[in-house]
């Protein structure tokens, strides 16, 4: 090979190492920052480029999707001084590249700790009962004060998570045994609701009963005495109208004369039955009394 083709070959290798060194493509959601003579020049988004060679150079290259970061567990102090060990993961997004590169060294490093030191001053502000309801708030909290951090880094923090909140072990089984007795409290107070209600309702059952039976038995009486009174008048209406009929017989041809006949017949009679009632006879101590009685009755019947 004489040098005119090692010369050649020199010329295509220089030729590909120039092309590599100016043609770029970035993918898709990437950011690529580029210097020129060791000063910002461009930021590259995602497509094909082309750089000056052995001018242009690509500094830093950026990821522009959401990265969740793991936020290492550490030891809180809670605002009734108890230890408790939380950890929690935690999502961002770039978007400013430029302020990524140049704003911080080390951004990722820059927020765990951020988020580290803001949940410490979060959980010392509540007690230990109280941390595990406010999770919700403790969670905006970071977030809040992170956002206000990273924002001149071009960084968005989108959202904290708490991921365990660990008591010792000594306030566990405190929690445990106050647990217990809370569910046992509301075990007895359900019970004793339930006793209340059901002597409750029988009270009024039995009072509905005692209701519903004196008011049958007014009913009742309100409809004897309705029937007393129906037969009393019924009565009353035959007994008249049967002294009517008397009182119109009587003035008839020989009514006079009947009538004294059917007394003389109803005393005679009436002599008869307490005989047969009785084995003592009584008699009138005058025989006379038969004709004077018959004589009254008589009497009553003109005057009616």
């Amino acid at each position: 090979m004489d040098a005119l083709s090692i010369v050649g070959l020199v010329l295509i290798f220089l030729i590909f190492v120039v092309i590599a060194k100016t043609a770029v493509v970035v993918p898709q959601q990437n950011a690529f920052i580029v210097e020129r003579v060791g000063r910002y020049h461009a930021t590259l988004q995602a497509g094909f480029h082309v750089l000056v060679p052995f001018i242009d150079s690509i500094r830093y290259r950026h990821s522009l999707k959401e990265v969740a970061i793991d936020i290492p567990a550490q030891v809180c102090i809670t605002r009734d001084n108890v230890q408790v060990g939380v950890d929690g993961i935690l999502y961002m997004k770039i978007l400013d590249p430029e302020r990524a590169s140049y704003g911080i060294s080390n951004f990722n490093f820059a927020i765990t700790q951020l988020a580290q030191t803001n949940l410490r001053s979060e959980i010392g502000k509540i007690t230990l009962d109280k941390t595990f309801e406010e999770r919700t708030n403790i969670n905006s909290a970071v977030v809040t004060e992170l956002d206000k951090a990273s924002e001149s880094w071009g960084v968005k923090v989108l959202r904290y998570e708490i991921k365990n909140i660990t008591p010792p072990h000594d306030v566990l089984a405190a929690m445990e045994k106050q647990m217990r007795a809370e569910r046992e409290k509301r075990a007895v107070i359900l019970t004793s609701e339930g006793t209340r209600d059901a002597a409750i309702n029988n009270a009024e059952g039995d009072k509905q009963q005692v209701i519903k039976a004196s008011e049958a038995r007014r009913q009742q009486q309100i409809n004897e005495a309705e029937g007393q009174a129906a037969a009393i008048l019924a009565v009353a209406t035959a007994t008249a109208e049967g002294i009517r009929k008397v009182a119109e017989t009587i003035q008839q041809p020989g009514g006079v004369e009947a009538t004294q006949l059917r007394v003389a017949e109803q005393y005679v009679k009436q002599f008869g039955e307490i005989a047969k009632a009785s084995t003592t006879l009584v008699l009138p101590s005058n025989v006379a009394d038969v004709a004077s009685m018959v004589a009254l009755a008589t009497k009553v019947f003109k005057t009616q």
